[in-house]
């Protein structure tokens, strides 16, 4: 179980309100590691077990971005009102508004690997490490391997994806199940599920707002805004200390991430042979073991 959260709360964000939890001591000594989620429009609750670094000596810090979870939820705003700039603005306001702008880590899954990439561009002082885990860097190439992998299921089931694709039916139990063929394979291969994983995956069932937004149905599919998005002529400008991490079996393939070993300078790559897109719930020992070593060296 991960460590007890020592407080929890809201930031302001404009109108809005940014939810957060710290586990261990801000300030104390080692800087805090910010766990960014995937999405968009996921939670971080799948990201609770980092709380265990926190027994180390680098409190953690959790939070919802808008439109999710315990942040202010937006039902009512069009697709235009999701942008990459509204979330990197509320990065930028949750570390100043925690205090810990001087000395911290962000660590990004999926999603929240090029979210994160994207602050440490803008050269950050107190940014000591980043950490971008199973993460895209460009969606055209992040699309063209989903493709290969949906190719390669088994029989009938991109078949069936397709069908319902091209209806738009994503909420037939058909489609779901085919979906789910996918997600054992490529997203979490323990069975069952983890319920911190259980718990993201609801509350996105329970308000699609952002993700359908920026993404589209699944993690497969994705017709949202992000899908032409990419910041591989960018990613030269981080000279941050960079672990990259993925797993063997992982959407985020090692084509997906190799644009961010080739840019970023001294960029160290570590891959889970065990794991699909989430080594921290699927090989945990080996995750923390490859974590800690990589935040003592910063």
């Amino acid at each position: 179980m991960s460590p007890e959260a020592s407080a929890k709360g809201t930031v302001p964000f404009g109108e809005y309100r940014t939810w957060y939890r710290v586990t261990g001591e801000l300030g104390a000594g080692r800087p805090a590691v910010v766990a960014v989620h995937g999405g968009p429009g996921s939670t971080h609750d799948y990201l609770l077990p980092l709380a265990r670094l926190a027994a180390d000596g680098w409190p953690v810090v959790h939070y919802d971005q808008l439109g999710n979870g315990g942040s202010t939820h937006l039902p009512d705003k069009d697709a235009q009102f999701w942008t990459v700039e509204l979330f990197e603005a509320e990065l930028d306001n949750l570390i100043r508004r925690l205090g810990i702008a001087d000395d911290y880590v962000l660590f990004g899954q999926s999603w929240g690997g090029p979210l994160c990439a994207r602050h440490a561009m803008t050269g950050p002082p107190g940014l000591r490490g980043l950490v971008v885990a199973n993460a895209p860097a460009s969606y055209p190439l992040w699309l063209a391997e989903m493709a290969r992998l949906r190719a390669e299921l088994p029989p009938g089931v991109e078949e069936t994806l397709l069908r319902h694709e091209a209806a738009g039916t994503y909420d037939s139990e058909e489609y779901l199940a085919a979906m789910r063929v996918f997600y054992d394979r490529h997203v979490c291969r323990v069975t069952p599920w983890p319920r911190d994983f259980l718990s993201s995956f609801m509350e996105i069932y329970n308000d699609p707002t952002v993700y359908y937004a920026m993404n589209g149905p699944n993690e497969f599919h994705v017709i949202g805004s992000l899908k032409d998005w990419s910041i591989v002529d960018e990613l030269h400008r981080i000279h941050t200390p960079t672990l990259l991490i993925s797993g063997r079996h992982d959407e985020a393939t090692p084509a997906v991430v190799q644009p961010y070993h080739d840019h970023i300078p001294a960029a160290r790559w570590e891959i889970f042979e065990e794991s699909s897109h989430l080594p921290h719930l699927e090989e945990p020992e080996r995750f923390f073991e490859v974590l800690t070593d990589f935040l003592k060296s910063l």
